[in-house]
């Protein structure tokens, strides 16, 4: 016998525990995983310790849902030499139309995925272009910038930064960039 404990009573005081977890677990839609729950016992004003709380779980195999890890949208070219970094992580400027950071993000909708293009500047902190497309091919960034340019009085020699995406090193978009008088930027890869 540990701690002087009657091993049945320990047993019933487990499945009595283990169905106040169940009840928790399905009351949360079956998404509260070992946190959730013991911190909703605790609530509850049950003192009981996480690691059992962890091990009934375990042992019934009940667990939260978990967190879908968000897909980055960037694919770098391999080949494409990508542009120097013209801001070095400055990302102010005190005059509109001198300084615009882009990104691509996708957006679920009842129809599928939905891709949106936005560029914004850095002085106004306003977004000054975008576009939307099922896809997320350099005509999407491209079309956004093009907006960007007709909207914001983009001064000449404006720098555009962005990430390595291959939608920014394509050469349709640096294309784009040397029609419209701009200067590419991309950021350094993470460390």
């Amino acid at each position: 016998m540990r701690g002087g404990k009657d091993p049945g009573r320990r047993k019933a005081a487990d499945e009595a525990l283990a169905h106040e977890i169940t009840v928790i677990h399905l009351a949360s839609r079956e998404t509260y995983g070992i946190p959730r729950v013991h911190a909703e016992l605790r609530r509850l004003g049950r003192a009981v310790n996480r690691k059992r709380v962890a091990r009934l779980m375990c042992e019934r195999g009940i667990q939260g849902a978990h967190r879908r890890r968000r897909r980055s949208l960037t694919r770098s070219d391999k080949k494409a030499r990508p542009a120097p970094d013209l801001i070095g992580r400055n990302f102010h400027a005190q005059t509109p139309g001198t300084k615009l950071v882009g990104d691509i993000t996708c957006l679920p909708t009842a129809e599928g995925w939905l891709y949106l293009a936005c560029w914004l500047d850095l002085a106004t902190r306003e977004v000054v272009g975008y576009a939307m497309a099922d896809h997320h091919r350099a005509s999407l960034v491209v079309d956004a910038l093009k907006m960007a340019h007709g909207r914001a009085a983009l001064q000449p020699g404006c720098i555009t930064h962005s990430d390595r995406g291959n939608e920014y090193t394509s050469a349709e978009f640096r294309h784009e960039i040397s029609q419209l008088g701009l200067r590419q930027s991309c950021g350094r890869p993470h460390e």
